[in-house]
Formats: C-alpha cells, structure tokens, sequence
C-alpha cells in the first residue's frame, strides 16, 4: 500500500482521464455536470489542480455557460477554457448572452431555446463574427409567432469547424452562403417556416458541396412552400453526390422532394423518412427514380400501413431482407384527416412505387396502438382494393382487429376472374384476436372460399401484433 502522491504525473494524468470517462457514462443527465467534471480533481490539492489546469488538450476541459444571473461570474474564476452555451432565453438574459458571445473566440458549441424575441436583433448582431472553433449550433424559435430573421452576415463568413447545424423556425435566407462554407458539416437540421423558403435548386447546390454530410432533416412547417411550376427548370445532367449521406428525413409537398432528390444521388444512403402534406394528386417518379439509384434500397420483403390517429396520418414502412438490416428502411407518411383521403394518396404512393413492392412478401395493416384514428365507415370497397392492389408479392397478411372488419367486404367482393387480381399469391391471413374455434368474417371467408376455387388456398391463423422496427427519431448531440 503506497499514498498516491508517489505516482508520477503521467499517471495521474491516466487516471483522470478515466475518471472522466467514467463520468460521462454514468447514465445521469446533468450535461452541465458531465462537462464540468475535471473541477472536482482541481480542489484535491495544489499538484493536482496545477497539473488538471496545465494538461487543458489531453484532458478536453471545457467551461458550460448557460444563462442565469450568476453565470457571467463563473467564467472569470477559470482559465480561459472552451465554452459550451445551452439554455433557454428569456429577455432578462439577453444581455448576458451577449456578453458571453464576446469570447467567440473559443466557442464550441451553442444551444438556445428561444422563449421571447424581444432585442433578438441585437444578439444576432453579436454573432456576426467569426467563431473559428464553433462546432455545433442549435437555435430554437418554435414557440414564437414572431422569428426575426438571421443576417446574411450571420458568424462572419467564417465557421470552419462546424459540424452540426440545427435551426429550428429561424429564417434564413442566407443559409445556401453559409453551407457552401461549412464543408466539415456532418449533420444538418433545418426547421424552414413559410418566410424562409428556400428553392430546391439552391439547396441541392448547397448540399453538393457538404461532401462530409451524414444526416440530413429538412422539414418546412406549412404546405405553402411549394416551388414555382411555372419557371421550373429540367433537371440537371449530372447530379450532386453526396457520398457519405446515410439518413434522409423530409417534410413538405411532394413537388419541392420531386425536384430536390432529381439533382442529387445519395449512394449509401440507408434510412429515407418522409412525411408529405396532403394533396389530390401525388406524382413521384423523380423519388422513385431516387430510391431505384441507391443501392441499399434493393430486396424489400416486408411493409406496414399504420394509421395513427394523433396527428391524422397514415405511414407505410417498408423493411429490407435479411433481417439483420431492420434499420435500413424506407419510410413514407401521408399528413391529412379524411379517411379515404389517406386511402387514396396512400394508394397512389404506392402504385409508384412498384420497384419496393417487387420483392414485398409480408403486409401488415393496423392501427397505432398508442393514437388509434379516428376512423369513418363511409369508406368505398374499392379503396381498399386500389391500396392492395400493388402488392402482387405478398405471401403474408396481417390484420388487426380494428381494419379486418373493414377491409373484408373489400376482400368479398373479389369474385370471378377477379378473385386473383388482388393479392394473386397470398397465402396466409393473420387476424389479431382471431381464435381457432371462433368463425371468421364472413368478408375474408368468403374470399378464402374463392381462392380454393381457383386452386390457390389461402390459411387462417393468429399471430401477435408485428414489430415494425426502430422508429427515425430526431438526433440529439
């Protein structure tokens, strides 16, 4: 047994830094704590403090400021260390925000929820300079009526090191200048409201030079913002390639997605979410195209039609074999309240996408188990039949027990030459609830009696509610 005051510093230094590892994988969720962490080795003892404060780089201390009466104080009791900002604004803090954007010098990352826009201009004035160690800013205005908007001399010009980039209800009509600087970009957030609308073409111009880009989320909040059909230009020769793009999340109206993904390619693109405003008529080829172009995007065999009843959309998943790829998916969701709205934009989403639906064996319909919609029984058979009509590979169809009863009569209807005109090869039917000893609708019985008859048996089993896979959530730093 020996004191630890005989180790030598480079030990000691081993040590602290796996104490600061072990401090940031404690599971809690004091971000302020974990970045702060290295203070507590500092008040020890003299030697301790002098070799924490002088090995800065090999123990990666940084200071967190966040806007409080007090804050401005903590930074003049250490070193000039780099600065993290996170918080919320509020007008009273303001002024101390401000104060501390002065050290933009050695600034690392900035975080702001804005909860008032009052003097707004002038913290915006106060980052119209360089932040040449800046590496991730998150700015919020989504609870604000009013968003005043970013200037064009927003950082100067100049914000090398930026990495992540998340802007949330701001307009920024600037944003194409900025992103044709920020080539170290991994991860790009925008939040677009009606006032910041930006044409596709300069934002696939934009996106042609973010060669390091791996997750992207473009988003408008209002179906408004649709591009000029009248001056809209063919698409360009050769597109942009954006080689490391692996996640693709979209919200807005199919026109502006149309002519965005026509311009780019995304080779090893892996997870594409989308979430289209409603419309009367959805035509997509230039998606289809898109998807047919990457090749991750090849052998699907399963797909789900989930309809949730929270925000009045349906969304249609579809999952690539073997199934160790499960996160690998493509995702599209039709945002509109009528039933039979969501039935035919859902139809025609699939019609075009005949080359997903090639390969698809396993179908499952059903409700979201936590928002169940609220659904209207005014709905034409032949709806049903136009949405199950793509799906000439399915082998296996599961139904919950809320849309069994509705898709049946659909399903009893198919009589004659054709009985095999939808779901020619189907082979099974998995109804959620249903018991061996208990009859089947009459619907699917009568369905099932027809197929026989043409020499194509189709079984009746129960099965528990599939797992459609991990869900794209919005990435969080």
């Amino acid at each position: 047994m020996v004191a630890i005051d005989v180790l030598p510093d480079d030990v000691l230094l081993a040590i602290f830094v796996k104490f600061q590892d072990l401090t940031l994988t404690e599971g809690h969720w004091d971000y302020k704590r974990e970045i702060e962490s290295w203070q507590s080795l500092v008040h020890v003892c003299r030697r301790w403090r002098g070799l924490v404060l002088g090995s800065p780089r090999h123990l990666n201390l940084q200071l967190f400021w966040e806007p409080s009466r007090t804050a401005m104080k903590s930074l003049d009791v250490w070193p000039a260390l780099p600065l993290i900002i996170q918080g919320s604004v509020y007008e009273t803090s303001v002024d101390d925000i401000i104060a501390v954007l002065e050290h933009s010098d050695r600034i690392l990352k900035i975080k702001l929820w804005f909860h008032t826009s009052s003097r707004i201009e002038q913290l915006w004035k106060a980052m119209e300079v360089p932040f040449p160690d800046l590496e991730l800013l998150l700015l919020s205005f989504t609870r604000l009526p009013y968003r005043p908007d970013l200037p064009d001399s927003f950082f100067g010009g100049s914000v090398p090191r930026l990495r992540y980039l998340s802007l949330d209800s701001i307009p920024f009509l600037g944003l194409p200048k900025l992103l044709l600087s920020v080539t170290h970009l991994t991860f790009l957030f925008l939040e677009i409201p009606h006032s910041g609308y930006i044409s596709p073409e300069a934002m696939a111009t934009s996106l042609s030079m973010l060669t390091r880009l791996k997750m992207l989320y473009l988003s408008f909040q209002y179906p408004q913002t649709r591009p000029d059909q009248e001056i809209r230009r063919p698409p360009p020769p050769t597109r942009s390639i954006l080689p490391t793009l692996t996640y693709f999340r979209f919200k807005g109206v199919h026109e502006y997605l149309e002519e965005l993904v026509a311009q780019i390619d995304a080779p090893r693109l892996d997870e594409l979410s989308i979430t289209f405003f409603n419309d009367i008529d959805f035509e997509t080829p230039e998606l289809n195209q898109f998807i047919s172009r990457t090749p991750i995007f090849g052998a699907y065999d399963e797909s789900y039609i989930i309809f949730r009843g929270c925000d009045d959309e349906v969304k249609l998943q579809f999952h690539p074999r073997p199934s160790g790829l499960q996160d690998r998916m493509v995702d599209v969701t039709i945002s509109c309240q009528p039933s039979d709205w969501q039935l035919s934009s859902l139809a025609q989403i699939c019609t075009l996408s005949l080359r997903l639906l090639l390969t698809m064996e396993n179908l499952n319909i059903y409700e979201d188990p936590h928002y169940s919609p609220d659904w209207k029984d005014d709905i034409e058979n032949t709806e049903w039949s136009d949405l199950l009509l793509p799906f000439t590979a399915v082998k296996k169809l599961y139904l919950s027990w809320q849309f069994a009863p509705r898709i049946a009569p659909a399903l009893q209807e198919l009589t004659g030459v054709r009985t095999t005109e939808v779901l020619p090869v189907l082979q099974i039917v998995f109804l959620e609830g249903f018991q061996p000893s208990e009859p089947v609708q009459e619907g699917i019985a009568w369905f099932i009696s027809a197929r026989q008859l043409t020499n194509r048996p189709i079984a009746v089993s129960f099965r528990n509610r599939p797992d459609p896979g991990p869900e794209l959530y919005e990435v969080v730093d």
